[in-house]
């Protein structure tokens, strides 16, 4: 079979995405390396197409103030891991000066960061997010091509769900590379089953979203039909996989996007979306309560309330004294204020644990288990204005706003607000993705 130009390409950057996927969702300072380098070659690969680089100066033009301060922001988390004259520090971060200040040694120069290597390593992922979008752009430019997309992210959350629910079955031994901490819920090549769970919402989302685009772009021929067989398929698998995570905020997702789809497809009460509203039924009713209550027995309720139990150790009168997500998130959220403005640089939470917890061993937080209170403290107020003037600048565009990005800014927000796996790069790199894929008419360019 031979293939043509556009799959050569596409093919290409589905394989950086299964590396991401099969190594722990690139979550470590030598994945974050190994992706930018094979990102970065695929960019330098997709320069040599004149097409390709038309379609890069068109994005470029129509989203020149974004990228701008997104430019910012990344000059901005260099300055953050820049040696500084220590007299410079007590302006930019006082409390590093005072920590520096009571250790024996004679310290000439140091970064406002915390952790100036992981910070390296994190300046790297989120350059590799840009040329994701840049190569997303230059090669993704057709409906057709879009649709490619999310059949894949369907086809790699079922494998993925697969494996992890064949290890779950057997007990989650290690195997190669795949290290089963958790022994007790299917987390398949990722440690965290939380991540995982979120990373399987999206694949989940991408399914929906192939099935309910298909016809509006397709003729209903022999292909389209099979296709959408197989998406049925890969549903199931995914699904299986969300509630054998066992993750509360993953569950809760996934049950809450497949609602806010029923609600939408009676509201717009369009003939065509008749074969989308019985999938939907069809996943409620066999998916989750048949195989939900197979798999989770009387658990599946709670593990979709999650905000019942949870919720409580994020007040600010609660007295749980052990190291809970409520606890852990008060603490970065105090701890933040030391760092206002300047922030203590990405990946620096660990130190900051490990500096004000001095007598916990080997015991430490890694998360703050909010990702919103950790951005705020990694990057200051400085940094969180510049990405968040980057991201208005792109949501002002009439474009964006469909139902489609209404609910990715759903899944953001509560992942954001209750969860660390907008930290793993993955599932940074897939909300990037979804989010930067519209379905305007495109097939001219």
């Amino acid at each position: 079979m031979v293939l043509s130009k556009n799959k050569k390409y596409q093919y290409l950057f589905f394989s950086i995405l299964c590396v991401y996927t099969i190594f722990n969702g690139g979550n470590s300072n030598i994945l974050i390396q190994l992706n930018f380098i094979l990102i970065s070659l695929l960019f330098l690969y997709c320069l040599k197409d004149k097409n390709y680089i038309l379609h890069f100066k068109i994005f470029y033009l129509k989203n020149r103030i974004s990228i701008f301060f997104y430019t910012l922001f990344l000059f901005y988390l260099v300055f953050q891991i820049i040696p500084l004259p220590i007299e410079y520090l007590k302006l930019f971060s006082p409390f590093k000066y005072d920590h520096i200040s009571e250790l024996s040694t004679n310290i000439q120069y140091s970064s406002i960061s915390l952790s100036p290597s992981n910070s390296f390593f994190q300046i790297l992922n989120f350059i590799s997010l840009l040329i994701l979008v840049f190569i997303l752009k230059m090669i993704f430019y057709t409906n057709k091509h879009k649709n490619r997309l999310f059949f894949f992210l369907t086809f790699i959350g079922a494998f993925a769900s697969c494996v992890a629910v064949y290890f779950y079955l057997i007990g989650n031994p290690d195997f190669w590379i795949i290290k089963n901490i958790n022994k007790s819920a299917a987390t398949g090549f990722f440690i965290s089953r939380a991540v995982f769970s979120c990373f399987l919402t999206m694949c989940f989302f991408s399914g929906i979203e192939y099935l309910k685009m298909i016809d509006r772009y397709r003729k209903n021929d022999a292909d389209v039909f099979f296709n959408k067989i197989y998406i049925r398929i890969f549903l199931l698998f995914i699904t299986i996989g969300i509630i054998t995570s066992f993750s509360k905020i993953g569950n809760f997702l996934f049950i809450s996007l497949i609602t806010l789809y029923i609600l939408q497809t009676f509201y717009i009460n369009d003939k065509k979306n008749k074969f989308f509203l019985f999938t939907l039924l069809l996943i409620i009713l066999f998916d989750v309560l048949i195989l939900g209550f197979y798999f989770g027995s009387e658990k599946l309720i709670n593990r979709y309330s999650f905000l019942q139990n949870d919720i409580y150790e994020y007040l600010p009168y609660s007295t749980d004294n052990n190291f809970s997500r409520g606890t852990i998130v008060k603490f970065a959220l105090s701890a933040s204020k030391k760092f206002i403005l300047f922030g203590y640089g990405g990946g620096g939470f660990e130190n900051l644990f490990k500096i004000n917890f001095n007598i916990l061993s080997t015991n430490y937080a890694s998360h703050a288990h909010s990702d919103i209170v950790e951005f705020i403290g990694e990057f200051g107020l400085i940094g969180f204005i510049l990405i968040i003037l980057s991201l208005l600048s792109l949501f002002s565009k009439k474009k964006f706003f469909s139902f489609k990005n209404f609910l990715l800014c759903y899944l953001l927000i509560f992942i954001l607000i209750f969860d660390f796996s907008l930290h793993v790069p993955i599932i940074q790199l897939l909300f990037v993705l979804l989010i930067s894929i519209s379905y305007e008419r495109s097939d001219n360019i």
